[in-house]
């Protein structure tokens, strides 16, 4: 259990040290003033929480501040995290009634999506699946070549297509195949989109849909890989893929390489989709389960 929380603290010092060991400075031995709350809300923006959450945790502290008579900063640091945990959910388990399992992997150009299936493969490995991959990125002749190198490390069997092939085709094969080799799962990249391009979407939809057609109710699940250094700015794309694809989970990669971890918290407010994973290192076994309470004493491990 040790090693962990142990991942989580590692995975996110730098978000921590970034924002949250300055609210471990301002939280000290100082006296209560409006000041401090002040200067909290501030730095509850800067982390990435966004305004409306922010100004929420505020007032709620103030209010605890004046029914439970803190007069010390530091008393506020177990109602900062209580409040922070109210604010980020665990998310539901990973099951899937039908066999296989047909996961959709979407996400913008540079997110981390073709790593991250690799990390998912070895993952639900782990788990004791029968795993499958579809490399459905035909207009990248480097996400093929990459996913079949991992695929070729893990022992995973994969399906894919000619560099500018229908991409469609290849995800209904993948689908196909799976259902042939009675895999449990099949986990099928896509090309990377940008969500302003509107013909792109478009055939990210028409991929949804061929899916469904190789198998009655696929996708069974389409997750949003989004790249954590990227703060807030990723939720626009997030809601351009949530309306054209019904993206049902979220899979925060580069969550170590990013100062602005709190973004999970906006994610959830401002999208209502359970965060999955976290990205927290660049080994395969670095994907981890998204667990709230790991989440938030990482984010606040410089605050006593």
């Amino acid at each position: 259990m040790s090693n962990f929380f142990n991942k989580w603290k590692d995975g996110l010092a730098i978000t921590s040290k970034a924002t949250f060991s300055q609210i471990a400075t301002l939280l000290g031995a100082t006296e209560i003033t409006q000041g401090t709350f002040d200067e909290l809300e501030a730095l509850l923006i800067q982390a990435d929480l966004g305004v409306e959450i922010s100004g929420e945790i505020l007032e709620a502290l103030r209010k605890r501040t004046q029914k439970e008579g803190f007069t010390r900063a530091s008393e506020l640091s177990g109602a900062l995290r209580h409040e922070l945990l109210q604010r980020i959910s665990k998310p539901p388990p990973i099951s899937f009634k039908q066999k296989p399992g047909v996961i959709l992997i979407v996400g913008v150009n540079g997110s981390g999506k073709t790593t991250t299936i690799a990390k998912l493969g070895k993952y639900f490995i782990n788990q004791g699946y029968r795993v499958l991959f579809g490399a459905a990125d035909t207009y990248r002749a480097a996400a093929t070549d990459q996913l079949e190198i991992w695929a070729e490390r893990l022992n995973i069997p994969i399906v894919s297509g000619q560099l500018g092939g229908d991409s469609g085709a290849v995800a209904y094969d993948a689908v196909q195949s799976a259902s042939a080799r009675n895999a449990d799962l099949v986990v099928i990249d896509t090309a990377g989109r940008l969500h302003t391009r509107y013909n792109l979407m478009e055939e990210l939809k028409k991929v949804h849909r061929v899916v469904s057609k190789a198998m009655a109710d696929a996708p069974h699940a389409v997750w949003l890989v989004m790249d954590a250094t990227t703060g807030q700015n990723a939720l626009g794309q997030a809601k351009a893929f949530k309306d054209t694809v019904l993206v049902t989970g979220i899979i925060l990669a580069k969550l170590d390489s990013s100062a602005k971890g709190g973004m999970a918290f906006a994610i959830q407010r401002e999208l209502g989709l359970p965060i999955l994973f976290a990205g927290l290192g660049e080994k395969l076994e670095d994907l981890q389960p998204f667990d709230p309470e790991a989440f938030v004493d990482g984010i606040l491990q410089n605050v006593q």
